[in-house]
């Protein structure tokens, strides 16, 4: 079985008298910092991630971009030269 609720409630009143209140609430304030900055990495290590699949997805199609858009460039010497009268 397990342990029962007044047991449980005789370990806490026990860890209270030997830690103290304050002891604990500092435990518990860094134990939260502790877990906030852990999944505050894991969220940035998969921005990071999705960005750089980004980058490798867009640098393949922009390269066929800019080799398009240098072909439809007009050299100076296909320009037609008009003479105002």
């Amino acid at each position: 079985m397990g342990p029962s609720v007044w047991s449980i409630i005789v370990i806490l009143l026990i860890v209270v008298l030997l830690f103290g209140t304050k002891k604990l609430r500092n435990v518990g304030g860094d134990l939260g910092s502790a877990l906030k900055g852990f999944k505050k990495a894991l969220s940035d290590d998969d921005t990071d991630t999705d960005k750089k699949e980004a980058d490798k997805s867009d640098a393949d199609f922009e390269s066929v971009e800019l080799k398009s858009d240098n072909d439809k460039t007009v050299k100076p010497s296909e320009t037609k030269t008009t003479t105002k009268e």
